[in-house]
């Protein structure tokens, strides 16, 4: 059994993930922490990583350095997507990481993001029930992966990353608080422009089980169940049938600010550019229950985490 830990800094949010793994599993989570530093912040309109955003993201490995040494982690891996991919200053954030970890985060392709996605979100899940669908919307990409997994191995068919996310269509498309109609129209044929090639890359078809991953998806698996805190063991698992999530979304998506905050399990970094992430999974759901054999959106507390853990076992 090894000690190990997990870092993913998106475009919204650092995460990490302490545990123990042996035998291809993640047999115990030690520590599980999620900050929203919004990283991707500006990036899509200047090319850049801002100082600001740079500090918070510092600020936070910082804190995660110290949970690291106090469990007395073996091996870390520490990956970064879309924002550093997309940004012109991105030797700033890897010589900030190498700095403090020993080593500087790794920029992964978005074929690795997923094929990690999907490794990580399957594990629960019965093996009769595939082949599955397994979609990430993240900050500034969103991930489409279809596999199957035989309760011990991940075999990854098809998968492709799409360059939308919820930060991204927020910055591009949601200036009004709360969204004005016309905004909403235009930023659903945005996410449905830009994700026609996930869905041309994978065949949806295929899938008998779709499983939603991240901060979007149980953000919304924990207002539909009216949650009054965050809670991960309620979130994990849960099914939305297409029209309990149709309601849920069209309730964050229409929302001011005001209301969106006061939601039991909203975190407070994601109030802003909830109603973007909102309109992605309407956008999936549309291909997804229409194409496919799935009658449910299953939502996933395990994800990209749970996947670079176990990639340390390799």
């Amino acid at each position: 059994m090894s000690r190990v830990a997990a870092i993913d800094c998106g475009t919204n949010s650092i995460r990490l993930l302490v545990a123990e793994v042996a035998d291809g599993r993640v047999t115990r989570d030690l520590h599980r922490e999620m900050r929203v530093v919004r990283l991707g912040e500006g990036v899509d309109a200047t090319g850049r990583i801002s100082d600001a955003a740079l500090a918070r993201t510092r600020a936070a490995l910082t804190d995660y350095v110290g949970v690291l040494r106090r469990k007395g982690v073996e091996r870390v891996r520490m990956v970064a997507t879309s924002a550093t991919r997309d940004a012109a200053n991105k030797d700033d954030f890897f010589a900030m990481t190498e700095a403090l970890l020993g080593a500087p985060a790794e920029v992964i392709t978005g074929d690795e993001e997923a094929r990690l996605s999907f490794t990580g979100a399957v594990g629960d899940l019965d093996p009769d029930d595939g082949p599955f669908l397994v979609t990430d919307v993240g900050g500034g990409s969103t991930e489409l992966v279809l596999g199957t997994w035989d309760g011990t191995t991940a075999d990854v068919l098809a998968a492709r990353s799409t360059d939308i996310g919820c930060v991204r269509l927020t910055e591009r498309a949601l200036p009004s608080d709360p969204p004005t109609p016309a905004e909403v129209a235009a930023a659903a044929a945005i996410a449905r422009e830009v994700l026609a090639g996930g869905f041309a890359a994978v065949p949806v078809e295929r899938a008998r089980t779709w499983v939603a991953v991240a901060g979007t998806a149980t953000t919304i698996a924990g207002t539909h169940k009216e949650l009054p805190a965050y809670d991960p063991e309620q979130i994990h698992l849960s099914a939305l049938k297409p029209a309990e999530l149709a309601a849920t979304t069209a309730f964050l998506i229409g929302a001011d600010r005001a209301a969106r905050a006061a939601v039991g399990v909203m975190h407070e970094g994601r109030v802003d550019v909830i109603g973007g992430g909102a309109i992605i999974v309407d956008a999936l759901a549309e291909r997804v229950f229409a194409d496919s054999a799935a009658v449910e959106v299953v939502v996933s507390e395990h994800d990209i985490l749970d996947g670079i853990a176990l990639s340390l076992l390799d």
